[in-house]
């Protein structure tokens, strides 16, 4: 049996695992999501063609989404001392996080928008639709299960980028499990924040199908 500040150790873990993971997503939205709509209506068919802003955008999340996390981890420290005055710890964290979430949000965004029927987008051109009301009232409604999927797939991705953190003090169960279980050859500790790892990441994913499935129109 664990001593009890062991679990309110774990406990705080937990919610400083969650703290990054659900702050880090909510914030990487609000760039990926753009960046992948972009991506889709200045694409060679898109509504609103532009190809040297698209190949622009390509480079620029192909060569984020090629840097491992750890090393961007390492490589974004002045950025994330300035942002949040410090570099350890759950909030310092969240800067590196955004960072490498928001590209792969893009291309989640962009592959959800990807699979809305042209026909039902020609059918909103032909109607007189300016690209805006396409985007909002066609193409995100359409692709909204989609995009609940992806919004899952993120969240448990960046709660394991979360845990990778802890190499480096990025605080939350992943530090935890470094620092009792690596370093301190704490078994039991390690496999406790593993198997509640676990759960977070079936809760989520659970959750995400779960909305998806209600949003979708089909069933």
């Amino acid at each position: 049996m664990f001593k009890a500040a062991v679990i309110k150790m774990i406990v705080l873990g937990l919610g400083e695992t969650l703290y990054m993971t659900l702050l880090s997503t909510a914030l990487a939205y609000l760039l990926g999501l753009p960046l992948g709509i972009i991506l889709v209506v200045t694409e060679k068919d898109g509504i609103r063609p532009q190809r040297f802003l698209n190949r622009i955008l390509n480079f620029i999340i192909n060569v984020i989404r090629s840097v491992p996390f750890l090393i961007l981890l390492v490589a974004v420290i002045p950025i994330t001392r300035f942002i949040v005055g410090k570099i350890i710890g759950s909030s310092a964290t969240v800067v590196p996080l955004v960072i490498a979430a928001a590209p792969f949000i893009a291309r989640l965004v962009e592959s959800s928008l990807k699979e809305v029927d042209k026909g039902v987008i020609e059918a909103a051109q032909s109607m007189g639709a300016s690209p805006l009301q396409i985007i909002t009232k066609v193409m995100l409604p359409e692709a909204l299960p989609s995009l609940i999927v992806g919004a899952a797939i993120a969240v448990t991705t960046i709660l394991s980028y979360s845990a990778m953190a802890g190499f480096v003090g990025g605080g939350g169960l992943g530090t935890i499990a470094i620092n009792y279980g690596y370093y301190r050859y704490q078994n039991d500790v390690m496999f406790a924040t593993v198997a509640l790892l676990v759960i977070v990441v079936q809760v989520l994913q659970e959750i995400g199908t779960w909305i998806a499935n209600l949003s979708d129109k089909r069933n």
